[in-house]
């Protein structure tokens, strides 16, 4: 009757539970003392902890994130570096993707601004919500791609389900007039209702130019910048640089 439960649980699609059922059987003294509702819980966690644990993975994974080890407690608040404790600390929180707000990380190349997002959006992502990191070169791809397949509208609404949504390498090469029209579009599509990280090597006050100076770079602008939260990263020597220093 044991090995019959057992088979029903994992025809069920119920592992954890059925493992640790298993685990119950064989180490019967050990839970003997037990009632049947303590007994019945501990089975019920370890489902339930597997599936979460399971979904977490699932979101990382889907992220496409650079460094998917990222964490926000490795990020060093080096004195050159000017970082807002504060912020990135606030931002753990997750309040600002309940609340649809944005952020603009700024720095060198190599100033860790790749690292803090992957960070963000992995925290993102234990807390549940549907992230997704790209640069933002590879997007403009992705659309003319989906644009000759006749998919746009389809890829358009793919990328409005993402809770959060990281843009790297942000306005790094200068973008077309059809490229502009699809960022506008997507931002348009998620403001106010998703997050979305940009990383940048210039400061904000510069990417009205880099995009063009038009009516449409204001547009894509006040869908982007109003109410987003800054991180200016300082400091003159890349990240990479530091680590390599700290190996000699």
């Amino acid at each position: 009757m044991k090995n019959e439960t057992i088979r029903k649980l994992r025809t069920m699609r119920l592992p954890a539970f059925a493992e640790s059922y298993t685990n119950q059987i064989d180490n019967e003294v050990e839970y003997q003392p037990l009632s049947f509702h303590e007994r019945l819980s501990l089975l019920v966690d370890a489902e339930y902890d597997s599936r979460h644990n399971n979904n977490i993975l699932r979101l990382v994974k889907d992220a496409k994130f650079v460094n998917s080890s990222a964490y926000l407690g490795n990020v060093e608040y080096l004195p050159d570096r000017h970082l807002d404790r504060n912020l990135l600390q606030s931002l753990a929180g997750n309040e600002y993707i309940r609340q649809g707000i944005n952020v603009l990380i700024v720095g060198a190349t190599g100033s860790g601004k790749t690292y803090i997002s992957n960070a963000l959006g992995v925290n993102a992502c234990q807390s549940g919500y549907k992230t997704r990191y790209i640069r933002l070169p590879e997007l403009f791809s992705e659309f003319e791609a989906a644009r000759l397949q006749g998919k746009y509208q389809q890829m358009l609404k793919q990328y409005q389900k993402y809770s959060l949504l990281i843009l790297d390498e942000f306005l790094l090469i200068p973008s077309s007039e059809s490229e502009q029209k699809d960022l506008y579009e997507l931002l348009e599509s998620r403001c106010e209702k998703s997050s979305t990280i940009v990383c940048s090597q210039f400061l904000p006050e510069g990417w009205h130019e880099r995009l063009g100076g038009s009516v449409l770079a204001e547009s894509i602008l006040d869908r982007l910048t109003p109410n987003a939260h800054r991180l200016i990263i300082d400091g003159d020597v890349s990240m990479r640089q530091r680590k390599w220093r700290s190996q000699d």
